[in-house]
C-alpha cells in the first residue's frame, strides 16, 4: 500500500503542468492590525454571613468549570518555619473528611478532573477543574480538602521525603541559590520574604502536629475568595458553596506584613569553584500593583528584558553569545514591588555581561525609544493579556491575583488601553527608576575568575563586595 501510494505521489507531480511561473512572495510581513480591548466577562461577587467571598463568572462554551479557593495566607504567616505553608498544602490532598489521597483522587477523577493545592508566599489555593454537571460535587470536595485535612502521619513521611529531595536539589541549584541570597539581603532575615530555604534540619523537624496547628491558625472564612468559572447553573452553585462552606469558622483577618527593603548598593557573592557558568540576579525597587508607575514599568521591562526580543536578549544572547535564556520581571506583592534581571552566563563573560546590560539600562533611561519598538512592546504587552485570559481558568488566576493585591475591580478591564497609552518618554521614565547606584546584585560563580571581572566594572567601583554561603 504505501509504495502504491508512493507511485501515485510521483506520477501526480510528475503530471504538473510545466511552464507555471512561480508564486512571487511578498516582502513585507502584512500590517499588524490594532489590538483588541480585552473585557472582563460579566460576573457576580457576594459575600457569605461568615465573611468569605464568592465570585461566580460564567465563561465560555465548553461544559467545564473551574473551582478555585483561594486562602490569604502562605509563606508570609510561617514566622521562621520556612516551607512549612508549602507542605501543608501538599498534606491536605494526602486525606480529608475521612477520605484517605486514593480516595480524594478518585471522587476527583470521576468528576473529570484532579484536585490540587499549592501556597505561595501570601496565598494559598485549592483548585479543580471538572465537568459542569459535577461542579457542585467539586465545591464540596473543594471545602473538604479546605476545612477538614486530616495530616495521615502515614502518608507524611513520604511527601517529606519528595521535599527533602526538592531541597536537596534546590541547595545545588544556582539561580535559588542566588534568588536566597538576594531576598535575603534585600527583605532582610526577619522579614518572611528573606527566607526563601529553610536548612535541612529545619525542616525534618516538622511534623503532624506542626503541621494541623499551623492549618487551624491561618485557614478561615474571612481569609478566602472562592472562585467559579466556566459553564454552570448559578442558582444551583450558590446553593452548594451555601451547604459547603457557610458553616465555616470565620477565622483571623488577612495579615499584610510590611516591607521595609534594605536599599543597595550591595553586592553578594557565592563561590562555586570551576563553576562553567555565573548566574547573575539584579534587583531594583519597583512601583507597587496600580500606583501610576505600574503600567509604564510593565511595559519598559518587556522592552528592556521581559520579552524575547527585548533589549538585552537580543544584546547578550543574540549579538554577544553570552548567554542562553537572559530575562527580567517585575514581581508584585501586596505590599512591595521588585524588578528583576536574571541570567546564566559563561564565567569568563560575567563581567562583560553586566557591562552590556548597565549600558542598555543607561541608553534607556537617558533616550525613549524610538516609535515603531515602543509600539511593538505596548502591542505585544495587550495582545499577551487577551490570550493569558483566554480560558476560565487562566481567568481566574488573574482575577484572584487583581483581588490580591488590592487592585480595583474595574483593574482589568482598563489594562489594554493603559498600556497601549504608555508613552515612549514615559517607557524611559520608568527605567530612570533603577539608579545603578542603588542596585542589588548577586553573583554565583567561580570566584577567582568572576571577581577580578566585577572588580574592573566602573558602576562597582566603591561598593564591598560580600562572599555569602545559603541557606
Amino acid at each position: 500500500m504505501r509504495r502504491m501510494i508512493a507511485s501515485l505521489t510521483a506520477a501526480a507531480l510528475l503530471a504538473a503542468p510545466m511552464g507555471v511561473a512561480a508564486q512571487e512572495l511578498p516582502s513585507t510581513p502584512p500590517p499588524i492590525p490594532a489590538p483588541k480591548p480585552f473585557k472582563v466577562p460579566a460576573s457576580e461577587t457576594y459575600v457569605l454571613a461568615n465573611g468569605m467571598k464568592v465570585t461566580l463568572i460564567p465563561y465560555g462554551v465548553v461544559p467545564k468549570a473551574v473551582v478555585s479557593l483561594q486562602t490569604y495566607t502562605g509563606s508570609i504567616n510561617e514566622g521562621p518555619d520556612t516551607w512549612l505553608a508549602g507542605l501543608t498544602l501538599d498534606m491536605m490532598r494526602e486525606g480529608a473528611a475521612g477520605m484517605t489521597a486514593a480516595q480524594i483522587a478518585q471522587k476527583a477523577a470521576e468528576m473529570g478532573g484532579g484536585i490540587g493545592t499549592g501556597a505561595s508566599s501570601t496565598t494559598s489555593g485549592v483548585s479543580i477543574n471538572v465537568l459542569s454537571e459535577r461542579i457542585t460535587d467539586a465545591i464540596g470536595l473543594v471545602a473538604d480538602v479546605a476545612q477538614r485535612p486530616s495530616f495521615p502521619e502515614t502518608e507524611l513521611t513520604r511527601v517529606k521525603a519528595n521535599w527533602n529531595r526538592r531541597l536537596a536539589i534546590a541547595l545545588t541549584q544556582p539561580g535559588t541559590l542566588a534568588n536566597a541570597a538576594v531576598t535575603r539581603a534585600y527583605y532582610g532575615t526577619d522579614h518572611p520574604y528573606g527566607r526563601v530555604l529553610p536548612t535541612p534540619a529545619q525542616f525534618n523537624a516538622y511534623d503532624a502536629a506542626k503541621l494541623k496547628a499551623w492549618h487551624a491558625a491561618n485557614f478561615g472564612a474571612k481569609r478566602s475568595h472562592l472562585y467559579i468559572a466556566g459553564r454552570f447553573d448559578a442558582a444551583a452553585v450558590k446553593a452548594a458553596v451555601e451547604k459547603a462552606f457557610g458553616g465555616w469558622a470565620a477565622g483571623p483577618e488577612r495579615a499584610l506584613i510590611p516591607v521595609n527593603p534594605k536599599q543597595g548598593p550591595q553586592v553578594l557573592l557565592i563561590d562555586r569553584p570551576g563553576a562553567p557558568q555565573s548566574t547573575i540576579n539584579l534587583v531594583f525597587p519597583a512601583p507597587d500593583a496600580g500606583t501610576p508607575g505600574d503600567i509604564p514599568t510593565r511595559v519598559m521591562n518587556a522592552l528592556l528584558g521581559g520579552s524575547f526580543s527585548s533589549r538585552i536578549t537580543r544584546n547578550i544572547r543574540e549579538n554577544k553569545g553570552y548567554t542562553y535564556s537572559p530575562g527580567s520581571g517585575v514581581s508584585l506583592l501586596p505590599t512591595n514591588a521588585v524588578w528583576t534581571f536574571n541570567a546564566d552566563v559563561t564565567t569568563t563573560a560575567t563581567g562583560p555581561s553586566l557591562t552590556e546590560v548597565f549600558k542598555e539600562i543607561r541608553e534607556l533611561q537617558a533616550t525613549p525609544p524610538g516609535d515603531e519598538e515602543a509600539n511593538g512592546m505596548r502591542q505585544y504587552m495587550a495582545g499577551l493579556f487577551a490570550i493569558q485570559n483566554s480560558t476560565p481558568g487562566a481567568l481566574v488566576n488573574t482575577l484572584a491575583t487583581r483581588d490580591a493585591l488590592g487592585l480595583p475591580r474595574d483593574w482589568l478591564d482598563n489594562y489594554v488601553p493603559a498600556t497601549l497609552s504608555v508613552t515612549n518618554a514615559q517607557i524611559s521614565e520608568a527605567a530612570k527608576r533603577f539608579p545603578l547606584d542603588k542596585l542589588t546584585l548577586v553573583i554565583v560563580g567561580d570566584l577567582k575568575v568572576v571577581t577580578p571581572q566585577l572588580q574592573a566594572l566602573p558602576e562597582l567601583k566603591g561598593i564591598e563586595f560580600k562572599t555569602v554561603t545559603v541557606p
